[in-house]
């Protein structure tokens, strides 16, 4: 897929990544298995044509099945259990239940990460068990082969709230700049951005999926036409995408919003204490807290009525 936006003059010198963007979908990898030498495989499909500035967007699943993150489908349960941390929304339907979690790497999804597809029958995959070391041993190794300063993104499927369908995002990352601040810096009209701050490395791992698909069984993107974001040495510094995750205490939705009612509500019953509060959406809490509240004062007053008719 190539890309290619005609850029005026005027703009030189503008904030813009690049002006040219080619993903190329990297064939040849195979089926990979556990205890494979992912890097070499990757390096074999790259040939000579990686270079200097160039990005690769690796599928989690093949890093995952090259760590040997597989366990029997029977097991999917424990699997889900044993990489949450807590659980942000949980909903019956007809099939069953959709729990969406914070697992052990901080990442919100559904099922902890934990998915069935494209892996073998009656298995299922968990994530790698860092991302972001398994995209800095790539990014090292493919360095060391091949004489290139490259950046490196694992990237993995998630659901967005507020908006349906899913995308790829980055879990892991080295060798490139995953967020690029923009604050300060003016816009197209001359005033200084406030609040910009663009996610680039979620933004790669989307872009790469255009090409890589779901059922064609091409595991990794080479991405090349972003130069300026791959940094040069250090890797072992770079944030990784974990810099991606927002902090508990910015985050204004921590809670799903029947959870948040029910904590609320919980409260407002039972003590009448808004304990709690910053742990849940507040409008939710808020809302179950009044209902709680007012659910408590009506029972004891249909009991005072009760005591006062004896």
């Amino acid at each position: 897929m190539t890309l290619d936006h005609l850029v005026p003059e005027s703009s030189a010198g503008t904030t813009a990544p690049t002006s040219r963007l080619v993903i190329t979908p990297l064939q040849g990898i195979g089926e990979v298995r556990s205890g494979d030498d992912l890097a070499d495989l990757i390096g074999r499909a790259c040939g000579k044509y990686l270079r200097s500035g160039d990005i690769l967007a690796v599928t989690s699943k093949v890093v995952s099945k090259a760590e040997g993150r597989t366990m029997p489908a029977s097991a999917r349960d424990a699997a889900v259990e044993q990489e949450t941390v807590r659980v942000v929304a949980s909903r019956e339907h007809p099939g069953g239940t959709t729990r969406i979690v914070e697992n052990r790497l901080g990442i919100v999804a559904a099922a902890a990460g934990v998915d069935s597809s494209n892996t073998e029958d009656g298995t299922v995959l968990l994530l790698p068990e860092d991302p972001d070391a398994s995209a800095r041993a790539i990014c090292r190794r493919l360095k060391q082969d091949f004489g290139v300063d490259i950046g490196v993104v694992i990237t993995d499927t998630l659901g967005r709230p507020w908006r349906q369908g899913q995308t790829d995002a980055a879990i892991g990352a080295a060798g490139l700049t995953v967020l690029l601040d923009l604050r300060g810096t003016p816009d197209a009209s001359g005033r200084p951005m406030a609040a910009t701050v663009a996610a680039v490395a979620d933004e790669i791992a989307a872009a790469a999926d255009l090409v890589k698909g779901k059922t064609a069984g091409i595991p990794v993107a080479l991405v090349r036409g972003l130069d300026t974001l791959v940094t040069v040495g250090g890797m072992d510094k770079d944030p990784g995408a974990k810099a991606l995750l927002r902090p508990a205490a910015e985050d204004m939705f921590r809670r799903g919003s029947a959870e948040a009612f029910e904590d609320g509500r919980r409260s407002g019953t039972k003590t009448g204490y808004n304990a709690g509060y910053d742990d849940g959406h507040a409008a939710g809490y808020e809302d179950g807290y009044a209902a709680g509240y007012a659910a408590a004062a009506a029972e004891a007053r249909r009991r005072a009525r009760s005591m006062g008719s004896r």
